[in-house]
């Protein structure tokens, strides 16, 4: 039996054990530069006991931003990500960076730069259109992921994580559904999976030459989209095989569901709708018709341990790279159900939050249950401040309470 909590390779770098700490956008960078709670966020889980920390979302481009809050690679956040990275280091555990272009789940009126998409399409996030992009724009895009990927490794990341999922740029193209396209990125899976590849090759070229291989490479992709018409098994599956084919990967890290078309298919449990719409940064007309029509939008899904376990499984038999296992991951059985189905690592997120030394309290006594609800009331507060509610009052250091909406 494999032990999750032992030291283990990822591609060249040694972990301290098999648990990572997911990416889940932190809402800690004002002005897109990191800050000193963004630091003790993943300062907390570092020292908490995880092998690895995930730092998310690191756009790169401007317009490949979720939000103007957005850190995205340029030379004015080089020193506060050093800063970072050097913080983490010292507790043992090694960091990731996740780059990515959010595509048309962008806000583009934050930004003030309109978002791209396979092709023209209304983005409700930004009240705005979508604009369809060129050529010219997929070559810049991929461009700017292989610089990234050269930044990242200049400010001390020990990994590099590719996000080709939740409908974010590249997941858009490999969407049926929103990427009607004819030209060579769209039409059949291996030109829809054209954005997604180019991209994997520009950032293996990137860190075999900025760090001498010495820096492991991941990707985040979709399993399911989770709505109809949108990237499925077997697809999904397919596209798996031929990123194992590129060899560009270290590991595969496997998600589902789409930011903006089903967001609740990733989450699993409660659908906090009326919390999120006072808290999130929206037009005034989305925010009135999520608190009108949002309980249909945001789909509830019964909550499980190791929700994606079923899915998973279809990947681990067809493949022979590495794999990396998330959703509903909380306790060590879980941990060792992963591991006994040949998954090399595990992921946590929400688990975390509530209880960022979660992993080293499992090492001390391996019956800890995690104190996760699931209620997932830390998605309405990812933009005052990612944090678990039953803890508002005290957050890494700052008060940052839940605002609530109007009875």
């Amino acid at each position: 039996m494999t032990d999750p909590l032992a030291p283990a390779t990822l591609g060249p770098v040694t972990l301290r054990n098999r648990v990572i700490k997911a990416a889940t956008f932190e809402g800690a960078s004002p002005g897109a530069l990191v800050s000193d709670r963004l630091i003790d966020y993943h300062l907390a889980v570092a020292e908490g006991g995880v092998g690895m920390t995930t730092v998310a979302y690191l756009a790169v481009a401007p317009e490949g931003r979720t939000h103007a809050d957005c850190i995205y690679w340029r030379p004015e956040a080089l020193p506060g990500l050093r800063r970072l990275t050097e913080e983490i280091h010292r507790t043992g555990a090694k960091v990731s960076a996740q780059i990515g272009h959010a595509g048309p789940v962008a806000n583009a009126k934050s930004n003030g730069v309109p978002s791209l998409a396979p092709t023209r399409s209304f983005n409700a996030l930004g009240m705005a259109f979508n604009r369809a992009a060129t050529a010219a724009d997929l070559a810049r895009v991929v461009e700017q992921h292989g610089a990234a990927a050269r930044m990242a490794v200049e400010t001390g990341f020990d990994a590099i994580e590719v996000h080709l999922g939740h409908n974010y740029l590249p997941s858009s193209f490999l969407s049926p559904r929103l990427n009607p396209r004819t030209d060579e990125f769209g039409g059949s899976l291996a030109n829809r999976a054209t954005l997604s590849r180019r991209i994997l090759a520009a950032v293996r070229e990137a860190v075999a030459d900025a760090a001498d291989g010495q820096v492991a490479v991941l990707a985040k992709m979709n399993m399911r989209d989770g709505y109809r018409g949108g990237f499925d098994l077997p697809e999904s599956v397919e596209f798996a095989r031929m990123l194992e084919s590129d060899g560009h990967l270290d590991a595969l890290e496997l998600t589902g569901g789409s930011s903006f078309m089903n967001p609740m298919y990733l989450f699993r449990g409660d659908a906090p709708y009326r919390e999120m719409a006072a808290n999130m940064p929206l037009h005034p007309v989305i925010r009135m018709g999520m608190r009108m029509v949002g309980k249909g939008f945001f789909k509830e899904y019964p909550y499980k341990p190791l929700y994606f376990l079923d899915n998973a499984r279809e990947f681990r038999r067809a493949l022979t790279m590495p794999l990396v296992l998330l959703g509903g991951v909380t306790d060590l059985t879980g941990m060792r159900t992963a591991m006994d189905e040949g998954f090399e690592y595990v992921a946590m997120a929400r688990a975390l939050l509530r209880e960022p030394d979660l992993v080293n309290r499992l090492r001390d006594d391996p019956e800890t249950v995690s104190r996760c609800t699931h209620c997932n009331l830390c998605m309405s507060t990812i933009y005052p401040g990612t944090h678990c509610h039953l803890d508002d009052q005290h957050v890494y250091g700052e008060a940052h309470p839940i605002l609530m909406p109007p009875s």
